[in-house]
């Protein structure tokens, strides 16, 4: 560390150059990242949804329509003009209507009075037309913008498409409008726990500068999700901070009695083991989700554990070479100290750890088992209710019911079968139609007399397609319970089949998930445990830490149960290992400076100078970290990530809570066991301190 410190001080500038290009080049490279809003695109490719995605893609020339456009208040004539200029709109693969289930000529020549109201219902009714419409991944944004611009504000358009273009437009502008009420109420946070007034602006340019590099590198991922866009720069910041306070405040103090250079070169030697180690903590914790099979855990995982490794190179190296290119400039800038003692806190938190304690093995198990019992949602349903989106939605279903597809891929060459299979589809709750060849055209009819067209739409080489409508809501048990029906009874009569659809995909995504759960909390807390282990030394202090932490997760968590409400399923996932990873480093450092106290001190006295010299560094960064999940919760409109931040800070605040009320008493009432099963404690030995 003497020669990277050495370089570091002797070079600054170059450092300092050489940082800002490389974040000026990110910058740009941010620009070249594409943004996934597909969640499916992350299922496992192995996921009975995905291969019949693959297959449909792979095998037939016309898309399973994944929105539906209301024309209000048109004539038949209309309605077709407007079907031809949404068809001419690039990205639209396809678009569906009476006409193509009764015949263009039969829909002009026939009077709407004479014709099958069972069917015309469902795409005419009341002078308002639905027409079904494919759009292509990736385009909804900009084919959205096309059709509102088309058919103006009166119409509706509902969807899948519908709600990822709602999801693009409002992830244009959701970092920003999370990073400007974040920056503000961090740096007078900042301000108030430093002592001048420029301090706080370098450490947000220093892992500012980490944020971008790490936006930048995602350019050679080729992409990445939604989720990771609007999440990783605001925790990464949020996490990541601390490690330029302790260098920076390890500066500060070594520069009583050392020059510049000297003074930085002992701060980054005297800095290097806490950061690291708080770093590795925190990677560790983001690391668990790279075992998800549901590849949103790894794109998020990878981008966070990226971005924290270049927080810790940013603050190890480029913050000694700002700091000490300025450091006039932070002498100038001096304030007085506006911490107040804490002693007295200390010393209540002390006098009630008792109680905290029983409050704690009260409350864990009722939350365990509440936690572990809340119900979850999987789709996107939610996202654009209070946008147009949400309004059209409204409207389409008001008129003519919900739609909700699901489509299903069987062996062809089998007519009898199929004709089997759909009658006994037909006869399954909640499923209002199904139509494929057989039932739409006949089975008595042989497919070389149907026009190509027509037959491209039910029959590839290898598969047919049967489309089955129904009126469940896009998840739920009911929806589920659907599903389940449909395959069952798939398998009746064919070996190999495959089902998709919204409820379909969800389906899928609930057995992944469910499966993913168990994993990667057990490798979050099997790997941060490991890296206690080692830290300490000792075979308890691990237990507690991981007791004190988990059960914060716990009860964060139970809120969902208590409230009778519904988790977002990216929450849960992503809070467990979050949470754990970037606020397990409070209960580190309050042990570790417990341990130092405890050589020279009896066990009530130690606990009590280190609540009282380290609570300000434990609330700072806790401040810091909960402002940040609870400005994503107040700024997103998008339900999963703002859920995702009010987890995220309501955790923060419970693991708060727990390290400084709770953990205290397990290490002072266990400290003879500590002591006993923690190698080389050379705890201070006091006779006469026998109480807990």
């Amino acid at each position: 560390m003497r020669r990277i410190s050495g370089l570091v001080t002797r070079h600054k500038r170059i450092v300092f150059s050489v940082f800002l290009t490389l974040a000026l080049i990110s910058a740009v490279f941010t620009t070249l990242v594409s943004v996934n809003y597909d969640m499916v695109d992350y299922l496992p490719q192995d996921a009975q949804s995905t291969i019949a995605i693959s297959i449909m893609e792979e095998e037939f020339s016309g898309d399973v329509p994944n929105s539906r456009v209301m024309l209000m208040d048109v004539a038949i004539l209309e309605a077709l003009d407007y079907k031809k200029s949404i068809l001419a709109i690039p990205g639209v693969t396809s678009v569906s209507w009476l006409d193509d289930v009764l015949g263009k000529n039969i829909l002009l020549a026939t009077p709407l009075e004479f014709l099958d109201a069972s069917i015309t219902d469902n795409y005419y009714k009341n002078g308002n037309a639905l027409l079904s419409v494919s759009i292509e991944s990736g385009k909804e944004s900009a084919v959205m913008e096309s059709i509102y611009d088309l058919i103006g504000e009166n119409d509706a358009v509902a969807g899948d498409a519908a709600n990822a273009s709602a999801t693009q437009d409002m992830a244009v502008s959701e970092v920003l409008n999370a990073m400007i009420i974040l920056l503000p109420t961090i740096i007078i946070i900042l301000i108030l726990s430093t002592t001048s007034w420029i301090e706080p602006l370098l450490f947000l340019f220093t892992i500012g500068i980490a944020v971008i590099i790490n936006m930048g590198t995602n350019v050679f991922f080729g992409e990445i999700s939604f989720i990771t866009q609007t999440v990783s720069p605001i925790l990464q910041l949020a996490v990541s901070l601390d490690y330029a306070i302790f260098l920076l405040h390890s500066f500060n103090d070594y520069r009583e009695s050392h020059e510049p250079d000297k003074a930085m070169q002992l701060a980054m030697k005297r800095a290097l083991p806490t950061v690291a180690g708080s770093a590795a903590t925190t990677v560790i914790g983001f690391s668990a989700l790279m075992f998800m099979r549901f590849g949103i855990g790894s794109d998020l995982g990878i981008n966070l554990v990226k971005g924290v490794i270049l927080s810790f190179l940013s603050v190890m190296i480029f913050l000694p070479a700002l700091t000490l290119v300025s450091y006039k400039l932070i002498d100038k800038t001096q304030h007085k100290n506006f911490v107040p003692s804490f002693y007295r806190i200390g010393k209540g938190l002390m006098k009630a750890r008792v109680i905290f304690l029983i409050l704690a093995l009260i409350v864990v198990i009722p939350s365990f088992l509440a936690q572990s019992s809340t119900g979850f949602m999987y789709g996107m349903d939610g996202i654009a209710e209070s946008s147009r989106v949400g309004r059209d939605a409204a409207l389409i279903e008001g008129e003519f019911g919900k739609e909700n597809p699901l489509v299903l891929l069987v062996p062809k060459g089998n007519p009898g079968r199929e004709t089997e299979l759909c009658d006994e589809l037909s006869s399954i709750p909640n499923v209002t139609s199904v139509v494929s060849f057989v039932t739409a055209v006949g089975a008595e009819i042989p497919p070389q007399y149907v026009p190509e067209e027509a037959l491209n739409q039910f029959y590839s080489q290898n598969y047919s397609r049967i489309i089955l409508n129904t009126d469940n809501p896009e998840e739920g048990e009911q929806s589920f319970d659907t599903v389940l029906s449909v395959m069952d009874t798939a398998a009746l009569h064919y070996d190999t089949y495959y089902l998709t659809g919204q409820s379909a995909t969800l389906f899928d995504m609930k057995d992944v998930v469910e499966v993913d759960t168990g994993i990667v909390n057990l490798v979050a807390v099997l790997g941060i445990f490991v890296v206690l282990l080692i830290t300490f030394r000792s075979l308890t202090i691990p237990i507690f830490l991981v007791f004190s932490i988990e059960t914060a997760i716990w009860i964060n968590l139970s809120f969902g149960y208590f409230t009778d409400s519904t988790l977002s399923f990216i929450g849960y996932l992503i809070i467990s290992t979050v949470q754990l990873g970037a606020t397990v480093d409070y209960a580190i450092l309050l042990t570790n400076r417990y341990l130092i106290e405890r050589k020279i001190l009896p066990k009530n006295d130690a606990m009590l100078k280190t609540l009282s010299d380290n609570l300000v560094a434990i609330l700072v960064s806790a401040c810091i970290l909960a402002t940040a999940g609870f400005t994503l919760g107040a700024t997103s409109s998008n339900p999963i990530i703002s859920e995702l931040g009010i987890l995220l800070g309501r955790g923060t605040a419970l693991s708060f809570v727990m390290v400084v009320c709770v953990l205290p008493a397990l290490l002072v009432i266990f400290d003879k066991v500590i002591e006993k099963t923690t190698l080389k404690n050379d705890f201070y030995i006091d006779n006469t301190d026998n109480s807990i």
